[in-house]
């Protein structure tokens, strides 16, 4: 019989190899002298020190790059790319939500960044104007009868006014709010996006004064007027809060606060967000503060004349003239009236405006920007007269609308 051959054969996995392999680098190991290990310790500590300063460095290079960009003021633009459109030289544009808005006479459109078509509007009015609340926006025939409100979707309702329309204003639910005109005794408005009369008020220059502006606040609940008065040879101004929130009955008194400043003109007011407004004068800058019963927050008096001024959601901004030299001052004031920018400047600029912390002045070809933190950032000419220039993503990158259509910038030396 033939005996069967024993077989003791041992397959070696990939586990079992590594483990071989660490027992014998530890035996390896324990046959090294102190000296040796201590020597290797070192070796290895050296060597990771070196790759940690050449980090250090390469950390310390990048950041100097970048300070240097951030802190260089530019003075030329580079186009990165360009998207035309039919020249009209009739077409005004407004940055909206995320996108644009290109208005004329004829029809409004909303362009997105690419400067493609996302909706059009057409319409016939003689001086159209618009003013947004967030996402939603506005465009009224100044002088005229017609509005229509929009958001990024497009058309939401559309309304004929009774009297010319001299302001107007709307909130982020669609109600607007207008300024109408009748010689002595303005009216004042408010329609929901249907076209439904919510509110009319009546004024009159003997009693409440003229209204110099209007801002509704962010529910569409809230009226802000600043009216003009002449009282004891003197000019005034009265500051009345409208709450239309309650019961809209005819002999409602709306007004529930009313504030007189002596020897001030004011002349532009706005709702910044649901609880912060701002009333501008000749002379002085009043903030508000609070959603249901507004209260003076603080008050900054100004001792230059102003030139311009503009605002977001966190900033009011004033351009104002130099005394006794040439230029100008800008300043930048946060919500609770602390100046968080002043910068001088030279040169004219019928455009100014803050967007995403920066303050962008333009005027034809001149552009000059400033950031928050008062970094002379671009001081210099585009190639195209500027209709619209906003920020956008990438450093040093900005869109601006022009004639020819959009094109995306970067600030170059």
């Amino acid at each position: 019989m033939k005996r069967r051959k024993k077989t003791e054969l041992h397959i070696v996995r990939d586990d079992d190899e590594i483990m071989i392999n660490k027992v014998l680098s530890e035996l390896q190991d324990e046959d090294k002298t102190e000296e040796e290990l201590q020597e290797e310790a070192a070796e290895k500590k050296a060597k990771n020190k070196k790759i940690l300063i050449r980090v250090a460095l390469a950390s310390v290079l990048v950041l100097g790059i970048l300070v240097a960009v951030y802190l260089h003021t530019f003075t030329s633009a580079n186009t990165v790319t360009s998207y035309h459109a039919e020249a009209a030289s009739n077409n005004s544009y407004y940055q909206f939500a995320d996108g644009v808005l290109k208005y004329s006479r004829d029809g409004i459109v909303y362009l997105n960044r690419k400067n493609e078509e996302i909706w059009n509007h057409p319409y016939q009015i003689k001086n159209p104007m618009v003013e947004s609340y967030e996402e939603t926006a506005m465009v009224a025939d100044k002088g005229g009868n017609y509005i229509a409100v929009f958001d990024e979707k497009g058309v939401l309702g559309e309304m004929q006014t009774s009297l010319p329309i001299e302001k107007a204003a709307v909130s982020k639910q669609g109600i607007v709010s207008v300024l109408l005109k009748n010689e002595n005794a303005p009216k004042i408005v408010c329609y929901d996006m249907a076209g439904n009369l919510l509110v009319e008020l009546k004024t009159a220059f003997s009693a409440t004064g003229y209204p110099m502006d209007i801002s509704i606040s962010e529910d569409g609940t809230m009226l802000l007027v600043p009216y003009l008065c002449v009282e004891n040879g003197g000019v005034v101004t009265k500051v009345v809060y409208y709450d239309f929130s309650g019961d809209k009955s005819a002999n409602k008194k709306y007004d529930i606060v009313t504030d007189v400043y002596e020897g001030m003109m004011a002349p532009t007011a706005f709702f910044m967000n649901s609880s912060i407004s701002a009333v501008v004068g000749d002379n002085r800058l009043l903030i508000y503060k609070g959603a249901e019963k507004p209260e003076l927050l603080t008050t900054i008096v100004l001792e230059k004349e102003i030139k311009s001024v503009f605002n977001n959601e966190k900033y009011i901004g004033l351009v104002l003239k130099n005394e006794g030299k040439a230029g100008y001052e800008l300043c930048l004031f946060n919500t609770v009236g602390k100046k968080v920018l002043s910068e001088e400047f030279v040169g004219d600029y019928t455009h100014v405006k803050v967007d995403r912390g920066q303050v962008l002045m333009y005027d034809g070809k001149k552009c000059s920007v400033f950031t928050r933190t008062g970094i002379h950032r671009f001081d210099g000419e585009i190639n195209s007269n500027i209709l619209e220039i906003f920020a956008t993503a990438g450093l040093n990158k900005y869109i601006v609308m022009s004639e020819n259509g959009m094109e995306i910038i970067r600030f170059i030396k």
